[in-house]
C-alpha cells in the first residue's frame, strides 16, 4: 500500500512494462506480479486498469499495430518536404522513437498465437503498402517502388532490433542507408 501512495500509475505504464518486459523475456515473461514489482508497486494497481493478463496484452498488440504504425504514417503524410526527405523523415523518425524495436518481439509472440499472427501480418502489410506508396511519390514505379518499400520496412525492423541507436553516428549511418534505398539506380 505504501508503495501505491508514492506513484500512481496509468494505462499506458502497464502498457510500456509489458511492452519492455515482451522485448527482453517474450510473451512467457509478462506476468503481473513481475510488472508490478519491475514498477515498484503492487498488483492491486493493475486491476485499476485491466480485468486480467490477456487484457493487457490485448492493449500492447492494440498499442503496437495502431500506435507506433499509425502515427509515424501519419507524420510522414503530413510532412511538407520532397517525397524523398519524406523517406528520410520517417525513416529517422522510427529510429528516433523506437518506433519498431518491438516488432522482434511481437513476431516471435506472432509464432504462438493465430490472432497476434494475423495482427503482425497485417500491419507489416500496411507498413509495405505506405512504404511503396512513399517510393512511387519519390517517382519509382510498380514493382520498384514495392520492393524499394519492402527492403526500408525490413530495414528499419531489422536495426531497431539490432541496436542501430546504440552507435554514436547513427544518424550518418542512416542516412547513407537512405541514400542508397532512394538513388535511382541500384
Amino acid at each position: 500500500m505504501e508503495k501505491e501512495a508514492k506513484r500512481r500509475l496509468g494505462r499506458e505504464d502497464w502498457i510500456q512494462a509489458a511492452l519492455e518486459t515482451l522485448f527482453e523475456r517474450g510473451v512467457g515473461g509478462i506476468k503481473v506480479v513481475v510488472l508490478a514489482e519491475r514498477m515498484g508497486v503492487t498488483s492491486g494497481s493493475f486491476y485499476w486498469h485491466f480485468k486480467k493478463l490477456q487484457d493487457l496484452l490485448d492493449a500492447v498488440l492494440e498499442y503496437w499495430e495502431n500506435h507506433l504504425t499509425d502515427h509515424i504514417i501519419r507524420d510522414a503524410r503530413e510532412f511538407s518536404g520532397t517525397p524523398e526527405e519524406r523517406i528520410y523523415h520517417l525513416m529517422e523518425q522510427v529510429i528516433r522513437e523506437g518506433a519498431a524495436e518491438p516488432d522482434h518481439a511481437i513476431s516471435v509472440w506472432a509464432k504462438t498465437d493465430v490472432t497476434v499472427n494475423a495482427v503482425f501480418h497485417r500491419t507489416v502489410e500496411r507498413r509495405h503498402a505506405f512504404a511503396a506508396w512513399m517510393f512511387a511519390q519519390a517517382g519509382f514505379e510498380g514493382e520498384d517502388a514495392r520492393t524499394r518499400g519492402r527492403v526500408m520496412v525490413a530495414y528499419l525492423m531489422g536495426e531497431s532490433s539490432a541496436g542501430l541507436k546504440a552507435n554514436s553516428d547513427w544518424e550518418k549511418l542512416l542516412r547513407r542507408h537512405w541514400r542508397f534505398l532512394v538513388g535511382k539506380q541500384l
